[in-house]
């Protein structure tokens, strides 16, 4: 079982270690290994916070800018062909193929999101 917790933008994905008897978790969609853990819901909580609050302030402290996850950028590798095709069609449609991409896969969630 998996569950999801947000703080100040970031997500944390939560399991439960049965054998330890503790909950653990880590960010998800940044580089950076951020983890928590807690031996009850709030005591995880509170780690998550602390964790995402002490991630931002190590990254202030070294001068470097914090990840944040889903910048609207991601690298995507697709078949040569299919690249092809896609940008063919984007083109006919007078649009750039990061908007032809971007509606698709707006289209595709909505679909999914029906289901």
């Amino acid at each position: 079982m998996t569950n999801i917790v947000h703080y100040k933008g970031y997500i944390g994905n939560v399991k439960f270690i049965e054998d330890k008897e503790i909950f653990y978790g880590k960010l998800e969609f940044i580089n950076d290994l951020i983890t928590f853990q807690g031996t009850s819901v709030k005591e995880l909580k509170k780690d998550f916070h602390h964790a995402v609050d002490e991630y931002i302030e190590d990254c202030r402290e070294l001068g470097k800018e914090p990840e944040k996850p889903f910048k609207g950028r991601f690298p995507a590798r697709i078949d040569p062909d299919l690249h092809r095709r896609v940008a063919f069609l984007a083109m006919h449609q007078n649009m750039s193929l990061n908007k032809y991409v971007e509606m698709a896969i707006e289209r595709a969630v909505e679909a999914d999101s029906h289901h």
